[in-house]
């Protein structure tokens, strides 16, 4: 039985027509199908063999490639069309349906439709490989038993996947666009910049409600990162304070808390600052709101990076992007070391000015709109942080045993701190392991 090369030939040609959403097949498992399809429409030559390993070969390699991603034809689709970054996508961010030119909504119907063809096929290439390379039987066929976690909204995967038409879910794929994004803003929530930006697929998972301690702070915080999410204006934020005490843990728990209203979280190393102005350009017109995450930040003498930053912080001729803020951590009140060598002497080359670049250097963290101070954990934070963490950790132990063991812990080890209760909490746990 021969396969219908009409009817491949009539998906390639639909995969050819994409005027808006070609991106959906840019992906190694997109590339993969269009080569299954073009082996299919592959002339039958003398030598019989060669269509059937031609086909053989391009299934397989699609077929690999969907089980190493986890993920079936179907929910691939549904899921880069979720996450397309294309002209339609992102005008409809700022504006409604009914705003936009009638040519790109025609467009995008017509894209959904080429689309939801190539979803309904997933069956059939299973069987037109089995014609082509006449085979007894038909390859598996790859499936999953439950619907893929890489889908990005499963209430409008759903609505995708019984529907008979999904040109008439523009709207809720609208709608979609807006709440999430699109790109890589909708598949990631967390990033590091490293000359571009590249999603972190497995964010650190802590939880603003399992922090306990330096309430005012977290308060604050919240506070400022919710005025932000609002579009209100909102400050830069400075977290200074001995180490151990949770800064760094502060920042990035706000991503699990409000991930799902459009926050998103670009980690910046040292290194990295003097990209901050081309980083917060990028950022300017997207919908969602951003952190700039400085970790452990302070300057040496004589370091330029600080320049980029004060950029980003007070602004120059560029307008301030509104969406964006930095969060910056550190162990220092005043960023830029001095030196008592700074200190103006009546020297010889020495600077005529010199207390203002001294000034400079002091009031370069008063730049931050908001700072917040995290004192050492004195015994009292201490141990209610390490009672925090061992509820949650279901620690058997009776209050005081666990009070005295904690301080013992806190003086052979790195002192009090929310740190060092967690690494004690974590010891406890494998000790108590059954």
């Amino acid at each position: 039985m021969t396969i219908p090369i009409s009817d491949v030939q009539t998906l390639r040609r639909q995969t050819a027509s994409l005027l808006l959403y070609q991106s959906v097949l840019e992906n190694d498992v997109g590339k993969a199908f269009l080569n299954l399809l073009q082996a299919l429409l592959e002339p039958h030559s003398a030598e019989s063999n060669d269509r059937a390993v031609l086909c053989l070969c391009a299934y397989g390699h699609w077929f690999n490639l969907m089980a190493s991603s986890n993920i079936t034809w179907q929910a691939y689709l549904i899921s880069k069309v979720l996450e397309a970054d294309n002209p339609f996508s992102r005008q409809v961010q700022q504006a409604e349906c009914g705003a936009l030119p009638e040519a790109l909504l025609a467009a995008a119907r017509q894209d959904l439709r080429s689309l939801q063809a190539l979803y309904s096929c997933h069956w059939q290439m299973s069987h037109w490989v089995q014609r082509a390379a006449e085979l007894p039987d038909a390859p598996i066929a790859w499936d999953l038993p439950r619907p893929s976690t890489a889908v990005l909204d499963t209430n409008l995967s759903a609505k995708f996947a019984a529907s008979d038409d999904w040109a008439t879910l523009l709207e809720p794929l609208a709608a979609h666009y807006r709440q999430v994004g699109t790109g890589i803003f909708a598949a990631f929530r967390a990033f590091r910049w490293q000359s571009e930006l590249v999603g972190i697929a497995y964010p650190d998972p802590i939880q603003l409600q399992n922090l306990t301690g330096y309430e005012w702070q977290k308060a604050a915080l919240t506070k400022n990162t919710e005025a932000l999410l609002a579009g209100a204006p909102a400050l830069h934020v400075l977290l200074y304070g001995s180490r151990g005490t949770g800064k760094s843990s502060l920042v990035k728990s706000l991503l699990g808390e409000y991930g799902d209203r459009g926050l998103r979280l670009i980690e910046v190393t040292k290194t990295d600052l003097q990209d901050l102005p081309t980083i917060a350009d990028r950022l300017r017109t997207v919908p969602q709101k951003f952190i700039l995450f400085v970790d452990d930040l302070s300057f040496e003498e004589d370091e330029d990076a600080f320049k980029a930053l004060k950029v980003v912080l007070e602004g120059n001729l560029t307008a301030r992007p509104q969406n964006v803020v930095v969060y910056a951590t550190s162990n220092r009140r005043h960023l830029i070391r001095e030196f008592f060598g700074d200190r103006p002497a009546p020297r010889d080359a020495d600077e005529i000015h010199a207390w203002d670049t001294i000034q400079e250097k002091l009031s370069f963290s008063d730049r931050f709109g908001l700072t917040l101070t995290f004192e050492p954990a004195d015994q009292t934070t201490y141990l209610d942080i390490v009672r925090h963490l061992a509820q949650q950790s279901a620690i058997a132990l009776a209050p005081e045993e666990l009070d005295q063991r904690a301080l013992q812990w806190a003086t052979r080890h790195n002192g009090r701190s929310g740190r060092t209760a967690r690494q004690f909490i974590d010891f406890l746990q494998a000790e108590l392991r059954p």
